[in-house]
């Protein structure tokens, strides 16, 4: 008897250990992505994506994990079960759509013009004849290659495109959204000389990935996210960062 309880008891014990926790996602991100996310002065994870997390589970009553995985590895993480979920500035693509399930979109993180405080313009077109910076192969520069008559600064670094528009060599610069609240508004040496002009002009959503089928994380996760939503919660957490 005490042999067969010892048994039972073990492989109690094994499945308790083997069964998903139903009370607790386990998210990866990429913590080098300000202001998404990214790791402050105190050595804390913090950015827009880390307090979506947060009220996201708040809504749907979930305990949640977020753990900092580098990118080059964060899906092969998220395929061998390491966590559930990857909420890391993750565009949603019809490639990525073949291997992982998406949530709903949250953030648009299309391109948006910046200028230096006080300069007229909201769209490409009112930059004709003028010099515009974009990271050289982005979907900025593309955006600029559509438009005759705009002179395209191409850089190999966004942040070089930035310092060349304060610095009045150029007359703006076209690029992700998240990037420009970072450059723009989040920056000590930037936040006062520059300002976002535009309303995001391009369509590239972000989503929370999970494995292809995993109907119940997603479920959970889309049932906080559209509460959210609907109580302004989301559109606040982008006002705190600076995100359109």
């Amino acid at each position: 008897m005490k042999f067969r309880s010892s048994l039972t008891l073990l492989f109690t014990i094994l499945a308790l250990g083997c069964a998903p926790d139903e009370k607790k996602i386990v998210f990866a991100s990429d913590a080098t992505w300000p202001p998404m996310e990214f790791i402050n002065a105190q050595g804390q994870l913090v950015g827009f994506d880390v307090d979506l997390v947060k009220a996201i589970a708040e809504a749907e009553g979930f305990e949640y994990e977020i753990r900092n995985v580098a990118w080059d590895g964060i899906f092969a993480g998220l395929a061998s079960g390491q966590y559930q979920a990857v909420i890391s500035s993750v565009t949603i693509t019809d490639e990525r759509r073949q291997t992982m399930d998406f949530s709903a979109p949250y953030l648009n993180a299309g391109q948006v013009i910046v200028v230096r405080k006080g300069t007229p313009g909201k769209a490409l077109q009112d930059f004709v004849g003028k010099n515009v910076g974009a990271q050289v192969g982005t979907t900025g520069a593309i955006e600029v290659g559509k438009i005759n008559g705009i002179t395209l600064k191409g850089f190999d670094e966004i942040g070089l495109a930035f310092e060349a528009l304060v610095n009045g060599v150029i007359d703006a610069v076209i690029c992700d959204s998240p990037v420009a609240a970072d450059f723009a508004l989040q920056r000590q040496e930037y936040r006062d000389k520059l300002e976002i002009a535009s309303d995001v002009l391009t369509e590239e959503y972000y989503g929370i990935a999970v494995n292809k089928g995993n109907s119940a994380v997603i479920a959970k996760i889309d049932s906080g996210l559209s509460k959210i939503k609907a109580n302004g919660t989301l559109e606040s957490l982008k006002a705190k960062w600076g995100l359109k």
